[in-house]
């Protein structure tokens, strides 16, 4: 049986005007990957931030490795690799000393997994932090973050900045920490690297959870778009007339199903007709987080 690594109970910071978060029930197993999906402003960076114990909630409870996450946040610090959503780093230092300056304060006398690190993200530390890319400094962050190979990570939109190459590397850590049994904690509005990485994942929609699912449920849950080739227009005005919601345009008629019931159906009326060809596409996590969001929405 899996512990839980992380445990939130009904936790609730409420800045007034609709902003905070309120009422957060989860928990993160060990050795989980654990996706955090929201906009900017449904308060991810106020959970992770709770759990770091920098900010005290107004209700609730929060712990990491069963120690409480406020009365004893010193504890909890020492042993998380942390990623803030805003780096704060010494300026007038250059990537390497602030590597090492982190180093130390983590106890480390062996640079070669930070080494490692910064050869994997292409960062050149000799370089002063002042003078620095977003994508730059987001890496030094990354490497402070993973160097210690800690028993959890948790991150705050961890790709910002990041080219699409580095967004696979940093793929790449996250797959190789949770190969060594690490636990992950990942905030994101990426929907591709938490499909790719996590295992469930949890909406957060102004300041509350709609959903915390395993992501290949969500998955199998999704709508999936069928665009049928048939060979004229009369044809694919046809099959279109033939199931509601169709779209047919020319020889080509688009349909949207939710779940195996309705796609068996869509099949099954399909075998009957000359089709030339089929494209089938799934629902993007994104597509998904808009259908509990709704199109429109303004998260305050």
């Amino acid at each position: 049986m899996s512990e839980t690594v992380i445990a939130v109970q009904g936790l609730t910071k409420d800045y007034g005007g609709g902003r905070g978060v309120f009422g957060l029930d989860f928990a993160v197993e060990q050795g989980e990957v654990f996706g955090f999906l929201g906009p900017n402003g449904a308060g991810k960076t106020t959970t992770l931030r709770q759990l770091m114990g920098f900010i005290w909630p107004d209700r609730g409870r929060a712990s990491i490795f069963g120690m409480d996450c406020f009365s004893q946040a010193a504890a909890i610090q020492a042993q998380v690799g942390y990623l803030p959503g805003e780096l704060a780093l010494m300026e007038d230092m250059t990537g390497d000393q602030f590597i090492g300056f982190i180093a130390r304060m983590k106890g480390m006398k062996d640079g070669a997994e930070a080494g490692r690190l910064c050869r994997l993200l292409e960062l050149d530390g000799r370089t002063p932090i002042r003078k620095m890319s977003k994508g730059t400094k987001q890496k030094v962050g990354l490497v402070c973050a993973f160097m210690a190979k800690p028993a959890l990570l948790l991150l705050d939109e961890p790709t910002s900045g990041l080219d699409p190459l580095m967004q696979n590397r940093f793929v790449e850590l996250v797959l190789e920490a949770k190969e060594r049994g690490a636990t992950v904690l990942l905030s994101s509005h990426l929907f591709e690297e938490v499909e790719r990485t996590c295992g469930r994942a949890a909406i957060l929609r102004a300041g509350r959870l709609v959903a915390v699912e395993p992501v290949e449920a969500l998955r199998r849950g999704k709508a999936r778009t069928l665009t049928f080739t048939l060979p004229g227009g009369a044809e694919a005005a046809g099959m279109a007339a033939a199931w509601p919601g169709a779209r047919a345009r020319e020889a080509r008629v688009s349909v949207t199903v939710n779940g195996p019931e309705q796609l068996q159906k869509l099949l099954a009326l399909a075998a009957g007709l000359p089709v030339q060809d089929l494209e089938a596409r799934g629902q993007t996590l994104e597509e998904l987080f808009l259908h509990f969001y709704g199109e429109g929405s303004e998260v305050k």
